[in-house]
């Protein structure tokens, strides 16, 4: 389940960010403002996690598709192969030559995470406080953004979530998974395209 987690709160990463003279309330507007804008987005992704007690990284990479009307693939590439795509009310797990589809509204569980997933993406996920408390930073050359997990089944996996947004591309750069026990997963974002046509067949559920 850990995967779906990293999943839905990357997705509320992908927003652009105005003047650095904003003070954190109207970053916070602006963020949303920008975000209901966004039709479409994809990109490219390097994920590493660190493992403190092992003192070993481990690297997998993936792409990344995102479409209003609830659309979204998550899908690892290398070392393994694993995708997991929400369109509508289904939702699709593939796991190499397996595939399981659940229908959210069947499940507390998924509808839940779902309802998680596209609060981010519209941008929400910096103003709901019910999901996070957030605060923003001005840093020199990024903002950064501190996300500290609300939920009782998030406070037990995340003490928080850092984003890195870079001030001269406007666009996230860097996501920070940190774990309770002091573990984190690092997602660093690549080719991010937005409102861009993307095929039907990736959202596809058979």
């Amino acid at each position: 389940m850990k995967r779906f987690f990293v999943l839905f709160i990357v997705l509320g990463m992908f927003f652009s960010i105005a003047s650095a003279q904003l003070n954190e309330a109207q970053l916070k507007r602006q963020i949303n403002a920008l975000a209901l804008k966004m039709k479409s987005m994809q990109c490219d992704f390097v994920q590493t996690k660190y493992i403190k007690m092992l003192n070993y990284n481990m690297v997998s990479r993936g792409k990344m598709f995102y479409q209003q009307g609830n659309k979204l693939r998550w899908e690892y590439t290398s070392p393994y192969t694993y995708a997991f795509v929400l369109n509508g009310q289904k939702v699709l797990i593939s796991r190499g030559k397996r595939s399981d589809v659940i229908n959210i509204n069947q499940s507390k569980m998924f509808k839940e995470i779902a309802r998680i997933m596209m609060n981010s993406v519209v941008g929400k996920c910096l103003t709901d406080t019910k999901d996070f408390k957030s605060s923003i930073t001005d840093a020199s050359t990024e903002y950064i953004a501190t996300l500290y997990p609300q939920q009782k089944q998030m406070r037990q996996m995340f003490q928080k979530i850092v984003l890195r947004f870079n001030k001269h591309s406007s666009m996230v750069s860097t996501v920070e998974l940190v774990e309770k026990k002091g573990d984190k997963t690092v997602i660093v974002l690549k080719n991010v395209k937005t409102n861009v046509p993307i095929y039907a067949k990736v959202f596809s559920i058979n």
